[in-house]
């Protein structure tokens, strides 16, 4: 057949290399002869099609060690929804498995015929999540987010996934037009009184189901790292009691909402009542436990997907 070296090409034939592999079911050999290369060529495009990301695999084998932890903790905590995934030992990711899972869920309720209203968070796991959904048609759908679109520097924040979630299913969508923080709570009130404003934030709280990931706090966190709180103010955040964050809304041991200035500021849509909708929290790993823990505690969360470590350690502590 005819070679192609640009990258773009390339990518066509891995794709067609690891359709050939994952879904025909093809051996090395027989891809070699269907796209007349070598064995070895063969080989390298089927590599390049899993490093590309342009294979998904979702495992459809309930395992029962997993099932065992699920149905544990969906009775300790009262959850209404709860998966918990296989750990990877040696792995260093802290989106790989539940991404998948959360994809998984969140395709089931995009799934359904009559009109929902998905309201979703920011962050690393549900980018992540976003990115593995595959291309559906649901006009009936509202999707709504959370969370503020403008980063500290008045740029558009990395990991809001709306814009991304809307293009992949096609449904109509409603971002939040404002900062993850406000400078303050008088320029909050003043933002929320705006009309575009109070629509998204209406929608936000009459939300069917809700996705959401779940910060740790510390100079390393990512409220941290992107820039929208200062070492200084998350030390005194964890020093006035904070243990973790969603959507921006910082919490205590006991899943509490704090009563603290930082707070006051945030932009977000206030979490959605768990007596009306299903807010399932997508996190693992350790330096999330007390952070989930404490959400779980307090009934922030009614949904979780985890895996095997993080689910051991709910329930222990």
């Amino acid at each position: 057949m005819a070679r192609r070296n640009d990258a773009h090409g390339r990518l066509d034939d891995a794709a067609r290399a690891g359709w050939l592999y994952y879904v025909a079911g093809r051996t090395q050999d027989e891809i070699a002869a269907a796209m007349s290369i070598s064995r070895q060529s063969a080989q390298r495009l089927v590599s390049l099609a899993v490093a590309e990301r342009l294979i998904k695999v979702r495992l459809d084998h309930p395992i029962a060690a997993c099932l065992e932890k699920a149905e544990r903790l969906k009775e300790k905590f009262d959850l209404r929804y709860i998966e918990v995934v296989p750990s990877d030992p040696a792995g260093v990711s802290s989106t790989v498995g539940i991404a998948e899972a959360g994809a998984a869920e969140i395709e089931r309720w995009l799934k359904n015929a009559d009109p929902i209203v998905l309201a979703i968070g920011t962050g690393r796991t549900l980018k992540a999540a976003v990115d593995q959904l595959p291309p559906m048609e649901c006009p009936q759908h509202r999707i709504v987010s959370l969370t503020g679109n403008i980063g500290p520097d008045g740029s558009a924040a990395y990991y809001n996934v709306i814009f991304s979630m809307a293009d992949a299913i096609k449904a109509r969508h409603f971002p939040m037009p404002l900062p993850v923080l406000c400078s303050s709570a008088e320029e909050r009130e003043l933002l929320h009184d705006q009309s575009m404003v109070r629509s998204t934030l209406a929608l936000g709280s009459a939300a069917n189901v809700t996705f959401v990931g779940v910060g740790e706090l510390g100079e390393n966190a990512p409220l941290c790292v992107d820039g929208f709180l200062g070492v200084d103010e998350m030390k005194a955040l964890m020093a006035s009691g904070a243990v973790g964050e969603i959507c921006g809304w910082m919490y205590d041991a006991h899943g509490h909402i704090l009563e603290h200035s930082v707070n006051e500021r945030v932009a977000s849509v206030p979490i959605p009542s768990r007596e009306t909708c299903t807010v399932i929290g997508m996190a693992q790993g350790a330096r999330k436990n007390a952070s989930i823990l404490a959400a779980l505690r307090g009934g922030l969360l009614n949904g979780l997907i985890t895996d095997e470590v993080t689910g051991e350690y709910l329930l222990t502590h």
